[in-house]
Formats: C-alpha cells, sequence, structure tokens
C-alpha cells in the first residue's frame, strides 16, 4: 500500500510515491485567503468532481479490501490503514456513476476522509486524484445545484480554467459536500 498526501508534490515510481506529507488543516477553516476555496479534485467515471480540501486526510493507493456481508452494494468494505480499521465507500456507486474502466481496485485511489466528516474512520474509491485546486468563489456556479436545505450534496459548480492563453477553455467540476453524502448514506 503506497499513501500520500493530496498537498505533496510527490515524485512517482513503480513502488508508489516518495514523498509522504499528512494534510493538516484548522478544524472549521475552509478558505485559504479571501475569496478563495482548496478542493481536491478528482475522476469518477468520465467526470470531474471536488471535495473540500479540509475534509480530506490522504490519499491512498490499496489492493485489498475485505468486503462486508449484508451491506449496501456501496460500501465495498473495510481496510486496514496503518492499525486503524477504515469503512470504504465507492463514491462511484453511491452517486450512480458507470465506472470509465475495469472496477478492479488494483488501480484506484482511495480518499480517506478526515476524522471530523464521520463517526467512524472513512475513506472513498475514486478513479484518479488529480489535484489540488485553489479556486476564486467567482469560478463558482451555485445557481443550479438545488438546495442543500433539501438534502441535496452538491455544492456548486467549479468553472476550472485549462489551457494555454488563447487557446484555454473551461472545464466544468462538480463540487460535492462529502460530509452531507457520507451522513445521508450512513443513515
Amino acid at each position: 500500500m503506497a499513501t500520500y498526501s493530496v498537498e505533496a508534490q510527490a515524485a512517482f515510481d513503480e513502488d508508489g510515491p516518495a514523498i509522504q506529507v499528512p494534510v493538516k488543516a484548522s478544524p472549521g477553516v475552509r478558505t485559504k485567503g479571501a475569496g478563495t476555496i482548496q478542493v481536491v479534485e478528482f475522476i469518477l467515471g468520465n467526470e470531474l468532481f471536488a471535495v473540500d480540501l479540509f475534509d480530506t486526510r490522504e490519499v491512498i493507493t490499496q489492493t485489498e479490501v475485505t468486503p462486508l456481508p449484508n451491506t449496501p452494494s456501496y460500501l465495498k468494505g473495510i481496510i486496514d490503514l496503518r492499525g486503524m480499521i477504515t469503512t470504504i465507500i465507492d463514491l462511484r456507486q453511491l452517486l450512480e456513476i458507470a465506472a470509465a474502466k475495469d472496477d478492479s481496485f488494483a488501480d484506484l485511489r482511495f480518499i480517506v476522509l478526515d476524522d471530523t466528516v464521520s463517526s467512524q474512520k472513512t475513506g472513498i474509491v475514486v478513479d484518479e486524484v488529480t489535484s489540488v485546486l485553489t479556486v476564486p468563489v467567482t469560478d463558482i456556479d451555485n445557481s443550479a445545484c438545488g438546495s442543500i436545505e433539501e438534502g441535496g450534496h452538491i455544492l456548486g459548480v467549479i468553472k476550472k480554467e485549462v489551457g494555454e492563453r488563447g487557446e484555454s477553455r473551461k472545464e466544468l467540476v462538480i463540487w460535492i459536500d462529502v460530509r452531507r453524502l457520507i451522513s445521508n448514506a450512513n443513515r
């Protein structure tokens, strides 16, 4: 099992990352500076998603998940993460997103969530973690996301600019409220 921080700029080799840095954040702090937020961007199926950086602890690669009997299909099982039992939730199944590739856990990443997100140690399955973004709040559209009060789990859509100047385009990243999503799943 390889483990690394979402903030680390890791040099990868075939055995995994060369750098491991724990993610530290002040509780309740969701912004990097005035008017910006930080999110962890990842891929599910063929779409880009993001969760608040301060809701994550680390990103790991893991191949052995112990399945649990008589559990919902999105609950993939448990892993032993440095002596701590960690519940693994397949975010693709929870959000009803088709897998873009083989469902083998060998190539997937698990985002281990911060202890404040859930009452038990929890990780979510994602296809790939792409980056940590610092996003101006002006680049977030939350008008078409439905009401959080009504049980919605989408905080907004981040309009991320990619490409060179003159040839740049916007990619849309769905920013989800992982706290609400996990809380609703545990009901």
